[in-house]
């Protein structure tokens, strides 16, 4: 049953990874290195924010080499590589008092499979409301929230070639506005076994349309002008949005490991829905299992450039703790950081 299993597993992995690659109408235009001609053209743009300050400080080059439960976001096929109970947290401080925050926890599943669930939002204090006669405000405030809650599924088909499928409810506010939405991320890794090669492909976010509706959409409206009739009750209609589809390709390699050294390379390829195509490039170097410096470059985004980080571990008397810092140089916004915390329980 196990083997059948496996075997299903890796049929549709590849089925949903060659899909989205033959369907024109999201990737082929505007997600190329090319003129991008659908700018905007997708919401939640909070899902495309990295999580983690582990490949944040490389760069945003992971897909090939996470291992960790921010692989949620990079590759769910990195998820495989957890062997214990784990939690972990990561806070991000971005641009105009923006919060991003990332908490998820995994278990194994006998000795091949194991799942997980996380929670990512995007959230911003209270903002006054202004309007045109009072620009000062008006003494309301209102507050943008964006959220999504996955569960997933990863594990080891053969020794070489890892998958995994996170199942999300994605959801934007804005006031008293909201829009929800359902998506499926699907992820591949496979080790080549040539010098600690390993190649990787996912493809995020294929979903539902989104559309906001709530209390802010209603309204009256007088049908004949200068009747006497009583207004009606309205709603405004608002248009749907799909969320910005992202195909990821990576590799990553071990450079070389000697005594208590070691250093890792990773290069990812990144395709978007709606803008153009980003090339991202990390190196982490790892002295005694012990601490850990990072340094990446992501080129081709209207923000984002240089970016590095430092983490220690810490193996204890059954379980293993991780801190992560991270730095990244953004071209108008200054600098945004990254904190994470993660526990193993062996």
């Amino acid at each position: 049953m196990n083997k059948y299993f496996k075997k299903a597993c890796i049929l549709l992995s590849l089925v949903f990874i060659a899909v989205p690659l033959s369907a024109d109408d999201n990737i082929g235009a505007g997600s190329t290195g090319g003129e991008a001609v659908k700018v905007g053209a997708a919401g939640a743009q909070f899902l495309k924010l990295g999580v983690g300050a582990r490949t944040a400080g490389m760069g945003g080059a992971g897909a090939a080499i996470v291992n960790d439960l921010t692989a949620v976001h990079w590759n769910p096929a990195g998820l495989a590589d957890i062997k214990g109970m784990s939690v972990g947290f990561s806070h991000g401080n971005q641009l105009f008092d923006f919060n991003h925050e990332f908490a998820a926890g995994a278990m194994p599943l006998g000795e091949d499979f194991v799942i997980a669930a996380n929670v990512i939002s995007y959230t911003t204090d209270r903002i006054p409301i202004t309007t045109m006669a009072q620009s000062e405000g008006t003494g309301s405030k209102y507050t943008l929230s964006d959220m999504s809650l996955g569960v997933s599924l990863a594990g080891y088909l053969t020794d070489q070639f890892s998958f995994g499928v996170t199942a999300k409810y994605v959801n934007n506010q804005i006031a008293d506005l909201g829009a929800s939405g359902f998506a499926f991320d699907i992820g591949t890794m496979y080790n080549t076994g040539i010098s600690g090669i390993r190649l990787a492909f996912s493809i995020h976010n294929l979903g539902t349309k989104m559309a906001y509706t709530g209390q802010d959409m209603a309204t009256t409206q007088t049908w004949i002008e200068y009747s006497k009739a009583a207004p009606l009750d309205a709603e405004y209609m608002t248009s749907q949005y799909e969320m910005p589809l992202i195909f990821r390709m990576g590799i990553g390699m071990e450079v070389f490991k000697f005594e208590d050294h070691s250093l890792k390379a990773a290069v990812d390829f990144v395709t978007f829905s709606d803008v153009e195509a980003q090339f991202a490039f990390g190196a982490e170097y790892v002295w005694n299992e012990l601490v850990c410096i990072r340094g990446g470059y992501t080129l081709n985004h209207d923000q984002l450039g240089i970016g590095g980080g430092f983490g220690v571990n810490y193996v204890g008397p059954g379980f293993t703790g991780l801190v992560d810092v991270s730095v990244q140089d953004t071209k108008d916004w200054g600098m945004m950081t990254k904190l994470s915390l993660g526990f193993i329980i062996d």
